[in-house]
């Protein structure tokens, strides 16, 4: 009797909520054990991300050096070309200016050396003082030969220094000596003893003179 209630008891059919509970036990057990591959993946990058980041941060702070380097080419390069501008410029101004300087002192020399002929000329003309005919006429061609040379000579921008009444200026004058002259102005030129000329503005010989004593 015992063995056949045993036999029953094993040969008893399962119930529907017996099978459905078994299989929601089976499914979450499965859901447990496997693994969730996208989950993973992240993570894997994540991990690669934070174990790449010290690369990356000296890499981006080569590209910021490199970068920083390179305006600072670019701006020496810019400043040596406006350096290099500016030199051309004055280099060709400078040669302009030679230029210019040789075309107007070319005849400085030369001009040294006309003086000492116009000098005499103008001391044969003072010479010439007596009313004898031969002299008056010998004076009249000597003074016609000084204006003629003082025109040409002043064609070319030699020009006399004849301050007599003028003030005194060290830059066009040299004075001889220092004269009592009642009438005249405190350092005015008196007389002058010798002329003196200038060329384009320049000096070539200061004129000599006597000076009133202020």
């Amino acid at each position: 009797m015992a063995s056949d209630q045993q036999k029953n008891s094993e040969t008893t059919p399962e119930t529907p909520e017996s099978v459905h509970t078994a299989e929601d036990v089976t499914l979450a057990t499965e859901q447990k054990e496997v693994p969730n591959p996208s989950v993973d993946e992240e993570q894997d990058s994540l991990d690669q991300e934070q174990e790449s980041d010290p690369v990356n941060d000296d890499v981006q702070t080569q590209l910021a050096l490199a970068k920083d380097e390179i305006e600072r080419l670019k701006q020496a390069l810019v400043d040596t070309q406006l350096r290099a501008q500016a030199e051309v410029q004055n280099v060709r101004r400078r040669a302009e200016q030679d230029v210019e300087k040789a075309h107007k002192f070319a005849l400085d020399k030369f001009a040294q050396e006309l003086l000492p002929v116009i000098d005499s000329l103008e001391r044969a003309v003072e010479a010439c003082s007596s009313e004898d005919e031969a002299v008056v006429a010998l004076r009249e061609g000597a003074e016609m030969t000084l204006k003629l040379f003082l025109s040409s000579v002043e064609k070319f921008n030699l020009m006399v220094v004849d301050p007599v009444g003028q003030p005194f200026d060290p830059e066009l004058h040299q004075a001889m000596s220092l004269v009592d002259a009642p009438d005249a102005q405190p350092n005015s030129v008196v007389a002058v003893m010798q002329k003196g000329y200038t060329l384009n503005g320049r000096l070539v010989r200061p004129a000599m003179v006597m000076v009133a004593k202020g």
